[in-house]
């Protein structure tokens, strides 16, 4: 065998024992997007637009646990053809003026959806905050 194919055989073991390794220590999401799959925690809708092209829902938490799993949840019930932005919120260590924000989405519900948000119809977009707690330290 040429040095050249026993480099190419061999030269490709480490990257594949490192892939493995990240697979086995579950390399990738926290626990805060953690996947669709997940039950969501307990959670309340305290503000969902009924009406409009462009409508905000606000949900509140007491968790930082699972907040895709939240999303998941909310938006699966919203059926209105509407471009949704969707913030989820943790019930402590926000004010009057300034919610204790943990996540935000979009959710883009048909052609007037798509128009709204600038995704395709049926698209989601999720990002969490980092370093936020909940409950809020004090």
């Amino acid at each position: 065998m040429s040095t050249k194919k026993n480099i190419a055989k061999f030269g490709c073991l480490p990257v594949a024992a490192l892939f493995g390794i990240v697979l086995a220590l579950g390399g990738g999401e926290d626990d805060t997007t953690a996947s669709s799959d997940a039950k969501p925690p307990a959670y309340t809708v305290v503000q969902h637009d009924k009406t409009g092209n462009q409508r905000q829902v606000v949900i509140e938490v007491d968790t930082t646990k699972d907040l895709r799993a939240v999303f998941d949840a909310v938006t699966d019930q919203l059926d209105d053809e509407a471009g949704y932005y969707v913030q989820i919120n943790c019930s402590t260590g926000g004010t009057k003026a300034m919610d204790n924000r943990l996540a935000n989405g979009r959710y883009a519900v048909g052609r007037m959806g798509a128009a709204v948000t600038g995704m395709e119809e049926g698209g989601t977009e999720f990002s969490t905050n980092p370093d936020r707690d909940c409950p809020a330290k004090n």
